[in-house]
């Protein structure tokens, strides 16, 4: 069975849209940074790391320090699917973060983002 594209995408390629759809809507990188942070945890070196080297998704989520523990909380809809109902373990990721740069986006507080 041949990779989902975006799986062999750089993550450097896609984070700059993470971005721009948060600050659009007068949310701050270091926000955006703080989400990936959490749900990877990866810290500002090893995501800055991830950047410069133009980690793909797969390698990114597979050297991923840890995913939150609360990641199950995460739910909903992004791109008329359903997160949690996601069956490729690195598709539900990816999606996952999409989820919560779709919350930040929408004005929701970290502290409901982070699942606190």
């Amino acid at each position: 069975m041949q990779k989902h594209r975006i799986f062999t995408t750089s993550f450097a390629s896609v984070y700059p849209h993470y971005v721009t759809k948060a600050t659009r809507k007068g949310r701050t990188k270091e926000e955006v940074d703080e989400i990936i942070c959490w749900l990877t945890g990866h810290d500002a070196q090893t995501l800055a790391a991830v950047l410069e080297n133009r980690t793909d998704f797969e390698t990114f989520f597979d050297e991923a320090p840890a995913l939150h523990p609360n990641v199950g909380k995460i739910t909903g809809v992004v791109c008329g699917v359903r997160v949690e109902s996601v069956e490729d373990p690195l598709m539900q990721k990816i999606r996952y973060l999409d989820k919560l740069v779709d919350e930040l986006a929408k004005g929701r507080p970290m502290t409901k983002i982070l699942r606190v």
